[in-house]
Order: structure tokens, then C-alpha cells, then sequence
């Protein structure tokens, strides 16, 4: 049985998945304006990818950003993510930097949960993820594959790895190529929860042939999924209100 995370009374991994929405902001009256029309939307858990934000190396900025963020929805359950140019991110930064800027945000107090990329460094993430949980702050491990959907088994070698280096949310996205990729995720989707998984697993398919994968969460296994706002941070999303209708249809039916 996978243990629940709570996050600020938003419990992932159990019921219906949780709804989470990115924004995206190159400026920092572009996320005031993202953040605000998010409120509106009422997702339970939003994200800030901080890829997109023009003055992201400067540490500073950052944390003055996040600040302003927080002005505007200080309640909702927020991640704290750099997706890094060779997992599908914006640009690429330093390794020091990397471990600077999560590290930094999980100390600030501000951010309820950091996601950090499972192909970086083992003793990196490590020490990520110990400033994270010294600070009460929840640790997203994710992979990101934007070129293809590799085997089952290596699903969940990625799955299984990124639960063992203490990630409490292991997370895993894949391109397919034919719809029987899309098979192929959902089955390591569900075999993860039924054998390895002793915590919330977030898995997905990409693009339109995957889009299904973000909707049938609560039968196969996937604890949360991103929903689409003003911009789209990965190929695939649904706008928010048709996602929450599809799956209360998918959970009404359980």
C-alpha cells in the first residue's frame, strides 16, 4: 500500500490525482499576471518552472520572484522546478548551480516541494534531497524522455531508483511513438504501484497520443498530473476545467 503525501491538506495518492499547473513566466510581471489568472482555476498543487525565467541565474531575482509568487497564492502546495535543457527545459546551468538554486528554494521557506532530475549525480541528489526533507520540504525525483518511451523494464529501473535515493514523489514522462507506447507506460504505471511502490508515483505519457495516461491515473497508478493553463509546459496537457471533468467522470465510475 503506497503512503499518502500531504502537502499543506492536498493529499497525494489517494482519490482522484491531483491536479497540478505550471507557470511559466519569462518576466516577473509575466508570472504575476500567470499567477493570478491561477487562482481562478483552483488547481490543488501549481508549479513555477523556473527554466523560463529570463534572470533564473541570478539567485536573488529568484527568491525575490518567488516572494512575489507567494503574494499572490500563498496556500496552494507550490514546486519548485529547473527542468534542465537536456530533459526538455529551457536552458542548461551549472552543476553547482543546479544544487545552489534547489537547495536555496528548499531553505526559503516558500516552496512546499522541489523536483529534482534523477540522471544528475547520485551523491548530488542526495544532498539535494537531504536539504530538502531538513527543511520539511517534499522531493519530486523525475525523468523526462522526450524521444522515445524505452521498455517496461526500464520505466521501472528509473521508477525504482528515484524511490530508493528517498524521493518521496518518483516521476517519470515519456514520448510515444506509436500507441503502443502508451501501453507500455501505463503497464510499468501499474506493476510500480502493485509491487514496488511504498509511496505516490507521478507517470505520463506525452503529447496527443499520450494524453490518456493523464487521465487514467487513478486505475493505473499515477498520483498526479499537470494540467494546462495559459501555456502548455509539456506536450499533451489538457486545460484544467476539461481535466477535472474527465476525471471525476473516471473516478464516479470506479
Amino acid at each position: 500500500m503506497s503512503r499518502i503525501v500531504t502537502v499543506k491538506n492536498v493529499m497525494i495518492g489517494e482519490g482522484i490525482p491531483k491536479i497540478c499547473v505550471p507557470i511559466m513566466g519569462a518576466t516577473g510581471s509575466e508570472l504575476m499576471q500567470e499567477a493570478e489568472a491561477l487562482k481562478s482555476l483552483a488547481p490543488d498543487l501549481f508549479e513555477w518552472r523556473t527554466d523560463f525565467f529570463e534572470h533564473v541565474e541570478d539567485m536573488e531575482a529568484v527568491m525575490g520572484a518567488l516572494r512575489d509568487i507567494r503574494s499572490v497564492i500563498p496556500d496552494l502546495p507550490l514546486i519548485f522546478t529547473f527542468r534542465s535543457a537536456k530533459e526538455g527545459g529551457q536552458k542548461q546551468i551549472s552543476t553547482e548551480y543546479y544544487i545552489s538554486l534547489n537547495k536555496t528554494a528548499a531553505e526559503s521557506g516558500l516552496v512546499d516541494i522541489v523536483d529534482v532530475e534523477l540522471f544528475n549525480e547520485e551523491a548530488d541528489v542526495k544532498a539535494i534531497i537531504a536539504a530538502a526533507h531538513a527543511h520539511k520540504v517534499f522531493v519530486i525525483i523525475s525523468n523526462h524522455d522526450f524521444h522515445g518511451t524505452p521498455p517496461k523494464e526500464e520505466i521501472l529501473s528509473r521508477l525504482r531508483k528515484a524511490q530508493d535515493l528517498g524521493g518521496d514523489l518518483p516521476k517519470i514522462a515519456v514520448m510515444p511513438n506509436h500507441a503502443g507506447d502508451v501501453l507500455t507506460l501505463l503497464e510499468a504505471t501499474y506493476i510500480m504501484k502493485e509491487q514496488y511502490a511504498d509511496r505516490p508515483i507521478i507517470t505520463m505519457s506525452m503529447a496527443g497520443t499520450g494524453v490518456i495516461s493523464r487521465l487514467t491515473g487513478e486505475i493505473f497508478g499515477s498520483a498526479l498530473t499537470f494540467g494546462a493553463a495559459q501555456k502548455v509546459s509539456a506536450p499533451g496537457q489538457v486545460a484544467v476545467a476539461e481535466m477535472r471533468d474527465m476525471l471525476s467522470l473516471l473516478h464516479r465510475n470506479q
